[in-house]
């Protein structure tokens, strides 16, 4: 009978976990809804501002920028790392990291030096277990993004961008980051966030940018709308890697409860079997001690 009581222990703590786990895959799925809605009402402000962009360089001859250009003096490379502040996601943080560092390795072999730049405790965690340098860590939002703080991300990486590398600047940014495809599918993306790679009609409907008029001037526009573009871009990827965050999360904690409940039977399998064989035996003791009462009796 210790060993049922023991089984019965397991299967209670075993179905306090489903219920746990449960609870947190429908609070994950709550949080997609919202975190789908925050990407879907971010995309058409990163589309517009892309277009007008395109336009003004496209457009207007003579208009320059710092952002524009490559720096092949600068021999310093920054990966913008975006993972998550919270676990209990699945693989969700150990493929962005696993990404990111086949990324440093190319960076490397190619001469180049990166420069981690990371998002989020765990991966601010991951990289200070190893003792690994981290040039600067944001965290404290991954869940839900604000655009205060990727405008705090955009002005510190435009700013090391615009800096020599004898003043700790970076010469290219690359984010890594993943992407929200569905619920059932988010992909890790690497992408060059700078020098910037403005393609024209990405995800609009026309294909040839309208001529706008910028005033005061083309120049002062551009100066004003770059930093507001990388800005933008980086709150976008930061609600896409909130979303997948999310979709793993909850796929994870259904994994969990769907684990826990197959535990609980195999547990009540072989509580079951325990008490079966109890049973047995008691019936066996009892039938044997009559066939010996019967036995002195007719003697």
């Amino acid at each position: 009978m210790a060993q049922v009581r023991q089984l019965r222990q397991k299967i209670r703590s075993v179905k306090s976990t489903a219920k746990i786990t449960r609870a947190q895959e429908m609070i994950a799925t709550s949080r997609i809804v919202k975190a789908q809605q925050a990407v879907a009402a971010s995309k058409p402000y990163a589309d517009r501002i892309t277009q007008a962009l395109s336009a003004l360089v496209s457009h207007h001859v003579g208009v320059d920028h710092p952002l524009l250009h490559e720096q092949p003096t600068d021999n310093r490379s920054a990966v913008l790392v975006v993972t998550s502040d919270r676990g209990f996601c699945g693989a969700y943080n150990v493929n962005v990291i696993r990404e990111a560092e086949a990324l440093i390795t190319r960076l490397r072999e190619s001469g180049r030096e990166p420069v981690p730049y990371v998002i989020g405790n765990k991966g601010i965690t991951w990289y200070r277990f190893r003792d690994r340098h981290i040039q600067e860590s944001w965290s404290g939002f991954t869940d839900r993004p604000d655009f205060a703080s990727a405008e705090r991300i955009g002005r510190r990486l435009t700013e090391d961008f615009l800096k020599t590398d004898a003043e700790g600047g970076v010469g290219e940014i690359h984010v890594v980051y993943t992407e929200f495809v569905s619920r059932l599918t988010q992909e890790v993306r690497v992408t060059r966030l700078m020098p910037l790679e403005i393609q024209e009609g990405t995800g609009l409907d026309v294909k040839v940018p309208p001529a706008y008029d910028f005033e005061p001037s083309a120049q002062a526009a551009l100066d004003l709308l770059l930093p507001n573009y990388v800005e933008s871009r980086i709150f976008h990827m930061l609600l896409q890697s909130a979303a997948s965050f999310q979709a793993s999360v909850q796929r994870a904690m259904k994994s969990a409860t769907d684990n826990a409940n197959e535990l609980v039977e195999v547990y009540t399998r072989q509580m079951n079997q325990v008490r079966q064989a109890v049973i047995t035996q008691e019936i066996s003791e009892i039938v044997g001690g009559a066939d010996a009462l019967a036995d002195s009796g007719g003697e």
